[in-house]
């Protein structure tokens, strides 16, 4: 056996121990087919086989649903490449080919993915798919196409076929502005980076205690004062105008990702309380609030401009908000008496339904309704919860966001300057070795709808805490989320986490180099 095909068998013995499907003998082990996270569900390499991107190829679209991610792709690569990568209509030669017509596994989020001599094809059957083809290829390709500048070739892509498609429906990430403001393009920021990893939902945590983060026209206090300070007490016009908002969905929706809005209630509202005395039983508006304490407000339940005001703010956001999903928070409402909390949700969970958008929440409001079409989000730190468990058993798809394995700004360990350590300290490992559809009892795999990574920002200030935080511990939600249960082992996977390094130095990640992770140089 030749000493290259010996090391394409090698690599193709690694591959199959990785727990994919893997057909044939491998590319040299150089290539990036057992770097990819997350892992596809089956691939076949093609030893034989490069392809290479020129100066003369196109972008070629078979279905105008793929034009988004044409775009996207395009956007990525002209700056690193140089090349001029025109978007046409049809297949006409050399090139990325995007196509539909996807083998029925894929499902509506999957695809394919070919690689021959003179094309890299993607087959889709919707537009999700399509972008989640893209995220793929763009790790086939060298590290320093992702860079801002042009940079040398060569541009090459080992050959291989795969067909994949996601685990779970729901893959999210969360970041909260209201702790912390950030500023629209930081939040571009963010977006782009979790974009990589196929996450296809952002939910964007826009009012606390500490702020109020987006316009509202009818409540217009709500930002003048609400928005006006936060944790430490900086000052200023710390909000999204509504034009704003939009542009960040629409930034979103070009990504493949779905923009979940959220309005903690009743509790988590100091900043509202602060901004009009009519939402307090007392009449009187609250202090501002910039400390990170939890649990002291809540919405008066007993007044009927309470649900006035939530209905002007669920009426509104909705209007500009074209993703299905509005979340109400619902968590640590200590302030709130159980029959106020049930009293509550009684009437808020109509008005949303109102105006055409599905709740999601935190897992505390799952236990006031039987609506089976509600979404709980479970944070909590035990593997058991009855409400939740009830829930799923009637039907309810529950989100999987467990605090102490998940939650991204948890320390890593005790010296991490950044983050909080109440649900404890989530190393890579921690946040990886638990299993969504076997870890809360009562719930199984057919009842969970996703994963989401949520980072608060008590301790966040900057894009590079946020990004210090959240990878790779971003990544390891990604491959949890998306890779089949069959293939999750940590040995194999933490080699593939490592492989990521090269790809976010170009991109400016500033990520945590745990000592858990072989990280490539």
């Amino acid at each position: 056996m030749t000493s290259k095909r010996l090391r394409a068998a090698l690599t193709a013995l690694l591959l199959a121990g990785s727990g994919v499907l893997v057909t044939g003998i491998a590319a040299e082990a150089a290539t990036p087919l057992n770097e990819l996270v997350p892992q596809p569900v089956q691939l076949q390499p093609h030893p034989d086989i490069t392809f290479t991107l020129t100066a003369s190829a196109k972008i070629q679209l078979g279905p105008e649903t793929a034009r988004k991610p044409a775009e996207l792709l395009a956007g990525i690569l002209r700056p690193s490449t140089g090349f001029a990568l025109p978007i046409t209509d049809g297949v006409t030669g050399e090139g990325i080919v995007l196509l539909n017509n996807a083998d029925p596994k894929t499902g509506p989020e999957g695809y394919q993915l070919d690689v021959t001599p003179k094309q890299v094809v993607i087959r889709a059957n919707t537009t999700a798919g399509h972008f989640n083809g893209i995220s793929t290829l763009r790790q086939l390709l060298p590290p320093k196409a992702e860079a801002k500048t042009k940079q040398p070739g060569p541009w090459t892509v080992p050959g291989a076929s795969i067909l994949d498609h996601p685990r779970y429906q729901h893959r999210g990430a969360m970041l909260d502005v209201s702790r912390h403001f950030f500023t629209p393009d930081q939040v571009k920021r963010y977006i782009d980076q979790i974009a990589t990893f196929k996450i296809n939902y952002f939910h964007l945590h826009l009012s606390d205690d500490q702020g109020w983060r987006l316009e509202i026209n009818s409540w217009p206090e709500l930002t003048k004062i609400g928005g006006s300070t936060e944790v430490g007490g900086r000052k200023g016009k710390l909000f999204y105008t509504q034009d704003q908002y939009k542009d960040l969905v629409q930034y979103a929706q070009n990504r493949g990702i779905t923009v979940i809005p959220e309005f903690d209630m009743p509790g988590h509202t100091n900043a509202a309380q602060a901004s009009y005395a009519e939402l307090n039983c007392d009449n009187k508006k609250r202090p501002l609030y910039t400390g990170t304490e939890v649990g002291f407000s809540s919405l008066c339940i007993s007044k009927e401009i309470t649900y006035k005001f939530i209905e002007d703010v669920v009426r509104e956001v909705s209007a500009i908000t074209p993703g299905p999903y509005f979340h109400i928070g619902g968590d640590e409402a200590l302030s709130t008496p159980d029959a106020d909390y049930v009293k509550f949700m009684t009437r808020v969970l109509p008005i949303v339904k109102k105006y055409n958008k599905t709740t999601v929440g935190w897992h505390e409001f799952i236990k006031t309704t039987k609506d089976t079409s509600l979404v709980p989000q479970f944070w909590g730190t035990t593997t058991s919860d009855a409400n939740v468990a009830a829930a799923a058993q009637r039907g309810n798809k529950v989100l999987m966001s467990p605090a102490n394995r998940i939650y991204l700004d948890m320390k890593y360990n005790k010296n991490t300057k950044l983050g909080l350590d109440w649900a404890g300290l989530v190393e890579v490992k921690d946040a990886y070795s638990w299993n969504p559809g076997a870890y809360l009892n009562g719930v199984t795999e057919a009842g969970v709808r996703g994963v989401e990574a949520p980072l608060w920002t008590e301790t966040i200030r900057t894009s590079a805490d946020i990004e210090y935080m959240a990878f790779p511990r971003l990544a390891v939600a990604a491959e949890l989320g998306w890779a089949p249960a069959s293939v999750h082992n940590w040995d194999r996977f933490a080699p593939r986490l490592g492989a990521q390094a090269p790809r976010w130095k170009v991109q400016g990640i500033n990520f945590y180099a745990s000592t858990q992770v072989p990280w490539k140089k």
